[in-house]
């Protein structure tokens, strides 16, 4: 299996202004994402791992109260690859408003 290679400065910043509620740099990038409450936010968190268990790729996710912060990075990389941009748009087709809630 071929290593992923980490995206230029250029093209993460293209990625990121393709995603729309992403921000970031190649260094990992992110979104933040609001629910009406805590249980909301757990059942995204669910729906999130099931996305990163069919692509066995495991975002960093932060839960508080009705808040979930999606975090990506290849670490084997370096650094932001098409893994986590891939991965930052099946939430995007989970959650496409900025508010998720």
């Amino acid at each position: 299996m071929t290593r992923p290679q980490a995206l230029s400065a250029e093209e993460v910043a293209t990625a990121v202004a393709e995603l729309t509620h992403w921000d970031g740099d190649p260094q990992g990038i992110y979104r933040r994402l609001t629910f009406p409450s805590f249980r909301a936010a757990v059942d995204a968190v669910v729906q999130i791992a099931d996305i990163a268990e069919q692509m066995d790729h495991h975002p960093d996710l932060d839960l508080r109260y009705d808040c979930v912060r999606v975090a990506v990075v290849t670490h084997d990389a370096g650094g932001v690859t098409e893994l986590d941009v891939e991965l930052a748009r099946r939430v995007d087709a989970l959650f496409p408003g900025t508010d998720a809630g």
